[in-house]
């Protein structure tokens, strides 16, 4: 394993943009306009990402923007407000493999050096964002202790580590300074699992702000000339002894390493809700279509999860009825209600009123779960729903994966209109027509000049 760090490194810091495969470019490109999306929306509809944005603000006026607000600020704070927004509204991308969410952090960093190194162009940056959102996706994977074990939540802490490793690619440093900035970022890395029994924070909404700022901030470092780890994956007291029991697969990191890239397997969420909500919020809209019945009509709910799931239905009480719009969207029998009740669920489903309706309340209140880890789907990304009604019925359904992953994709069309909705929903909102030109300007990014501006616009 000797070595490990200084090979993956070397790759990011030596690979030329000229090989990057195009359906990596094109993968990179459609995560760059869904997050884009995802981050504007938030600067209008979410109130947690508003201490962030005056933080920033309040850092005084730098080059980089703090997207949707017309607010300047330096690179470590406009990484900070931006990555507080990719993460705010549970609609970013996911890696249903891992799970994680690979671009969350990295797409923020990433826009804040551009803003401030310009000019980035189009391939530069697109290949910085494969790199990092491959290197993200191949740390989870080659997990063999979950990080759980040791009360550890790990999206934002795999996340944050590409992110480092993209940053030090946009800005062209070497093998050696490349590894220097990942070690610096492990300085950073953490996320207590405490987010998810805490009922009244929302740092699980915004958490993702945290590693955006640290990867621009070690990249800086690095370019800077702050010395490392050797060893910062595979040490003795690195990443993996730190967070998995010193217990992984060196082959999972290095097969196919710069030629495969894990990120043309991202999943795009058509629901702003946690990826493990999903194939009940599609099964339960696709029972009530099928079958024409009402959230009067509805005796019980009972859905079958996995042990990923556990977390979104526990302790039962408090998803049936959650205190915060982040707990709301991390509750499978909330989202059930939301889906029955309200018939779809989209940007406007989750609000203060919504966690106070009675008829939601009620219906969420009817969803029991059981466990079972043979249902043979992929963590967190199936589900079977058995829905009793009044007049006796029992409708049952299940899926092995949800709406918006490689095998069921949303589609370039509807991507673009989810960027467009969002784009509308930003604190000072794009409209249609501004929208659509933007979406058509960053899915033909490899003939961008320069990056930045054109986000910065």
């Amino acid at each position: 394993m000797r070595g490990l760090s200084d090979a993956i490194c070397r790759q990011v810091a030596e690979f030329r943009a000229a090989a990057l495969p195009p359906a990596a470019a094109e993968a990179a490109k459609l995560a760059l306009l869904d997050a884009t999306g995802v981050m504007l929306a938030a600067s209008g509809l979410s109130p947690e990402v508003q201490p962030f944005v005056s933080l920033a603000k309040a850092g005084g006026s730098g080059p980089c923007g703090v997207l949707g607000t017309g607010i300047s600020a330096t690179a470590p704070m406009a990484a900070l407000a931006n990555g507080a927004m990719a993460h705010a509204l549970d609609f970013e991308d996911a890696f249903d493999r891992s799970p994680g969410h690979p671009n969350a952090s990295l797409v923020p960093a990433l826009i804040a050096l551009a803003h401030a190194e310009g000019p980035v162009d189009g391939i530069r940056y697109l290949t910085a964002l494969a790199l990092g959102g491959d290197l993200s996706c191949r740390l989870g994977l080659a997990l063999r202790q979950e990080m759980e074990q040791g009360g550890w939540y790990p999206p934002p802490i795999l996340a944050g580590l590409g992110a480092a490793v993209g940053a030090a690619k946009l800005l062209g440093l070497d093998a050696t300074a490349t590894r220097d900035a990942l070690s610096l970022m492990l300085c950073q890395s953490v996320m207590p699992g405490e987010i998810k029994h805490s009922q009244g924070t929302v740092i699980r909404a915004v958490r993702e702000g945290f590693p955006a700022q640290g990867a621009v901030i070690s990249a800086l470092l690095a370019r800077e000339g702050v010395a490392g780890f050797e060893e910062p994956l595979e040490g003795c007291s690195g990443f993996y002894a730190l967070y998995a029991g010193g217990k992984f697969a060196p082959e999972d990191l290095l097969e196919g390493l710069g030629e495969r890239f894990h990120i043309t397997e991202l999943t795009f969420k058509p629901w702003p809700s946690c990826r493990g909500t999903h194939a009940f919020i599609e099964l339960a809209l696709e029972l009530a279509a099928r079958h024409g019945f009402g959230p009067r009509d509805v005796l019980a709910i009972e859905a079958g999860i996995d042990r990923v799931q556990q977390m979104l239905v526990e302790p039962l009480a408090r998803k049936q009825a959650p205190a915060t719009v982040i707990d709301a969207k991390f509750s499978i029998p909330f989202c059930i209600a939301v889906a029955i009740g309200q018939g779809g669920v989209d940007l406007d489903s989750f609000s203060a009123s919504a966690l106070r309706d009675p008829a939601l309340l009620d219906l969420s209140g009817k969803v029991s779960a059981i466990m079972d880890d043979n249902l043979g789907w992929q963590r967190g990304t199936g589900g079977r729903l058995a829905i009793t009604l009044a007049d006796g019925r029992r409708l049952e359904a299940s899926c092995t994966t949800a709406l918006g992953s490689p095998e069921k994709p949303l589609g370039s069309e509807r991507l673009i209109a989810k960027f467009v909705d969002c784009a509308g929903r930003a604190a000072r909102p794009l409209a249609e027509d501004k929208a659509r030109a933007l979406a058509d300007r960053i899915l033909d990014l490899e003939n961008c000049a320069d990056v930045g501006a054109l986000l910065r616009a």
